[in-house]
């Protein structure tokens, strides 16, 4: 049989049709994607012959993460191959939404209609080197490269196992890879593999506006997602002294917290984005002439080193020096207008709270209350987390005015192989295949700046600072945790080395056609052939 993925032509119309299962995140399609992959694969001889290679992993609500492994007799050394098959929506398209998914059609749309588009745009559409659609770049050419990879390993018989791994839901809280963990572990250990190399197919991503360069990268970023309750006293709007409002509390600590550099991280002249408030919103179910007593907000914290509990301990000393702040201007309005002050503002974090609670009432009490809130509220994992600590802190009010520090999902921790030997070397055939085969510069980064899957393998072994999200996040254990063990045991190398586009997460989102379609498949092979 003939190879199915193989010629430029051939890698073109596998992509338009991985495009064209629209997988939005959190639609039937994304469920509905790894059911219809597994048809492909087993459109190859080896998988009709080793139909238990290929397994399904559940990433809760229905969804799947996908798994096909090509073992070889000769070695036990193991790449895995990474990607997500998610998307994100696409309702910037407007009028064209329904052509989102029609990679060929929406391209000849923006050739023959280029004032739907940016000056840059434009000129890429037209010059016909781009192929547009939803996907295209972030990141269905990266799975489509990846089938490529597995098809040929079959076809050649090379001497080292390809595991391919394609996730949900990486566009929302990683459920997806979360669930994948275990079962790469469970795999490797059952079929004896020695994992070498974790290398993911993410899109290069610019660095700044309107940046050419072509990145690979021997790392991703890590992100984690400070969050804080705002919890004071109501009062009647026409007797404010008489409390204090949850936005006046969040206001301190969202000014000290936006833009600070006191979380930054540098590492080889790469520097870590400032954090800003990714979400704010009261609590209070309705509009009256009560003051709002409890607020919220999620800020965004990138990482390359730091750990949770360090960023932990940052995030409480912020919160004091804001609040310090607060409450001396408080003190001041009410000096002012001589009325005594509130006794104190607190800062706290989740697990303090939840002693507090349970010395006073009990652990049972704790528990019940706790799950009474998941089981009642149909809301997402951000403000669940949120509405467990306002539960908690309804039945210790004594304690406010009070600002209670805590985690949401995702956390995603930081991962860097730049020293590593073997990445040294395959940064280095990358390099040179595509400067002499085709007279491309492409350029290391340290870390990959979009957030990756990455951050779930070759977790520091040594490294405990986890156990602090894991007490700061109300979540954890119900809805939400992570493998920390079994990541620890996915001690390999991880690399990203994937097709150049632009605009992800864009109406504009395109790829560099033969980037993907004859660049890409070469240096792969190259990077692959390293590890024979």
């Amino acid at each position: 049989m003939g190879c199915l993925w193989k010629s430029e032509a051939q890698l073109e119309n596998l992509l338009e049709e991985l495009v064209s299962w629209n997988s939005v995140s959190g639609t039937q399609g994304e469920i509905d994607f790894p059911y219809k992959l597994k048809d492909k694969f087993q459109a190859l001889e080896y998988f009709k012959t080793h139909e238990d290679n290929i397994q399904l992993f559940d990433a809760g609500k229905d969804r799947k993460a996908f798994t096909a492994l090509y073992q070889s007799e000769a070695t036990s050394n193991t790449v895995v191959l990474l990607s997500h098959f998610d998307t994100v929506g696409v309702e910037e398209y407007g009028q064209l939404q329904d052509l989102a998914f029609q990679a060929d059609a929406l391209t000849a749309v923006f050739q023959n209609n280029p004032e739907y588009l940016t000056l840059v745009a434009k000129a890429d559409a037209l010059s016909g080197e781009y192929l547009f659609g939803r996907g295209t770049m972030d990141m269905k050419m990266g799975l489509t490269l990846h089938m490529h990879l597995m098809e040929q390993a079959i076809q050649e018989e090379w001497p080292v196992n390809l595991l391919l791994v394609t996730v949900p839901d990486e566009e929302v809280s990683s459920a997806g890879m979360l669930a994948a963990v275990p079962g790469v572990l469970e795999i490797s250990k059952a079929k004896h593999l020695n994992i070498k190399l974790f290398l993911n197919g993410e899109p290069s991503f610019t660095q700044e506006p309107l940046d050419e360069n072509h990145y690979i990268y021997s790392g991703s970023i890590g992100k984690i997602l400070p969050a804080a309750l705002f919890y004071g006293v109501p009062t009647h709007a026409g007797e404010p002294l008489n409390g204090v409002t949850a936005h006046f509390l969040s206001a301190y600590l969202t000014k000290h917290m936006e833009f600070t550099s006191r979380f930054s991280e540098t590492y080889d002249g790469e520097t870590t984005p400032l954090p800003i408030c990714l979400q704010a919103n009261d609590l209070k179910a309705h509009y009256d002439v009560q003051t709002s007593h409890h607020s919220y907000a999620l800020y965004n914290v990138v990482t390359l080193t730091q750990t949770a509990e360090d960023v932990m301990a940052t995030f409480r000393e912020i919160a004091e020096d804001a609040m310090h702040e607060c409450r001396t201007d408080y003190e001041a309005v009410c000096q002012h207008s001589n009325v005594p002050p509130l006794n104190c503002f607190r800062v706290l974090d989740y697990n303090e709270l939840l002693d507090y609670f349970i010395d006073k009432y009990s652990r049972e009490e704790a528990d019940a209350l706790i799950q009474k809130v998941i089981e009642a509220e149909d809301v997402d994992q951000r403000k669940l987390t949120l509405m467990i600590a306002d539960k908690l802190m309804e039945y210790c009010q004594e304690l406010a005015p009070a600002t209670v520090l805590m985690f949401a999902p995702p956390y995603m921790p930081a991962v860097n192989s730049s020293n590593d030997d073997l990445v040294q070397r395959l940064i280095a055939v990358t390099t040179e295949t595509m400067k002499d085969r085709f007279d491309y510069k492409v350029t290391n980064k340290h870390y990959f700046n979009g957030i990756s899957d990455l951050s779930y393998v070759n977790y520091n072994p040594d490294d405990e600072g986890w156990q602090s999200f894991k007490n700061n996040a109300p979540l954890w254990g119900e809805s939400y945790s992570i493998p920390f063990k079994e990541m620890q045991q996915l001690s390999a190398s991880v690399m990203n080395i994937g097709p150049f586009g632009k605009d992800a997460h864009k109406m504009t989102e395109r790829l560099h056609k033969k980037n993907a379609f004859v660049m890409m498949p070469e240096v792969l092979r190259t990077v692959i052939q390293q590890l024979f």
